[in-house]
């Protein structure tokens, strides 16, 4: 696969124009409980096509879609998954990420962070819309930023890209995109959609733990 140095360069530069044309007014409207999940096909982290189906096939999917790969608030839920992952293996759930990189930059993403389940791939948002994600609002984002960030300027966008590049955590993809869980039984029903309010606006796991043992045929 591709080195991700120069996928990463693109990602920063791509992430830098959206910033500076805001988000628009677009706003998630996702799939509900009761719905038949659309079954898309995606690469994974290795590189190899996947259709969702082959995850919910073997029983319930958890599927996360990450905000992007420079996102704080994914590292923070990637540790809080890591933690629930023994409950939610020993529940049947199959975790899956859906992410807007490449999978060179997944697989990179998978292992400096420990993740243990697959990554999909969507760098064209084709999941996203199809489960009904958008942006979120400049308030979802920077609600805890200083008001002068609001105005998502090109000079507050290079200022925080500096930043991130010297921790090692480059801002990569669409900043406005948002975040959305989904607990999918074995025939590809929602049974649970949730949509984050924000960005660390995390569930609790016994939502979908709870989920999915009644989704258990009887």
């Amino acid at each position: 696969m591709e080195s991700t140095d120069g996928l990463t360069e693109a990602a920063e530069k791509e992430w830098l124009e959206i910033w500076v044309a805001g988000p628009g007014d677009k706003r998630s409207k996702l799939l509900g409980p009761g719905t038949s999940a659309p079954d898309l096909e995606l690469l994974d982290h290795t590189g190899a096509s996947r259709r969702l189906s082959s995850y919910w096939s073997d029983g319930p999917v958890l599927l996360m879609f990450w905000r992007h790969f420079g996102c704080g608030c994914g590292l923070d839920r990637s540790s809080r998954l890591n933690d629930e992952y023994a409950d939610y293996m020993a529940a049947g759930i199959n975790p899956v990420i859906i992410g807007q990189g490449e999978p060179e930059r997944a697989a990179a993403y998978r292992e400096k962070y420990g993740i243990t389940c697959p990554i999909l791939c969507d760098p064209e948002f084709e999941a996203y819309s199809a489960y009904g994600l958008a942006n979120f609002g400049v308030e979802q984002i920077l609600y805890d930023a200083p008001e002068e960030t609001w105005c998502h300027s090109k000079e507050i966008g290079l200022s925080f890209q500096e930043a991130r590049r010297a921790i090692n955590r480059p801002l990569v993809d669409n900043p406005w995109m948002s975040t959305a869980e989904f607990l999918l039984d074995h025939s590809g029903t929602v049974r649970v959609s949730y949509a984050y309010q924000y960005c660390e606006n995390f569930p609790d796991p016994r939502i979908f733990l709870t989920a999915a043992k009644m989704s258990k045929p009887q």
